[in-house]
């Protein structure tokens, strides 16, 4: 911990109100149920994709950013979640039907 990564923390927030973010886990404690697990996990929401990317592509994180990359090494990921009422069992019927299962 130091002054850069304190100033990102407090600062993130708000390059990301313009898009609609915010965190969804941030400072928890991971309990690893199966497999190694590296360290800690963030995890941000947004509406949609196009405003994930904007956001990180955005001056204001990206001027932000290096205060993060400089001093904690860590993997992004953007990634689409799945909608309101997302039954698993309908996307595991359409995959035994193109597998013809």
């Amino acid at each position: 911990m130091n002054e850069d990564i304190l100033r990102y923390i407090e600062e993130i927030q708000t390059t990301m109100d313009p898009f609609g973010g915010r965190f969804l886990v941030h400072g928890k404690e991971v309990e690893v149920k199966e497999g190694p697990w590296p360290g800690t996990v963030v995890v941000i929401g947004f509406p949609d994709m196009d405003r994930a990317r904007a956001w990180y592509d955005s001056t204001a994180y990206q001027a932000l950013l290096p205060l993060r990359t400089d001093h904690i090494q860590g993997e992004v990921i953007l990634v689409e979640g799945v909608p309101a009422g997302y039954d698993a069992r309908k996307t595991a019927a359409a995959l035994r039907d193109a597998a013809g299962l």
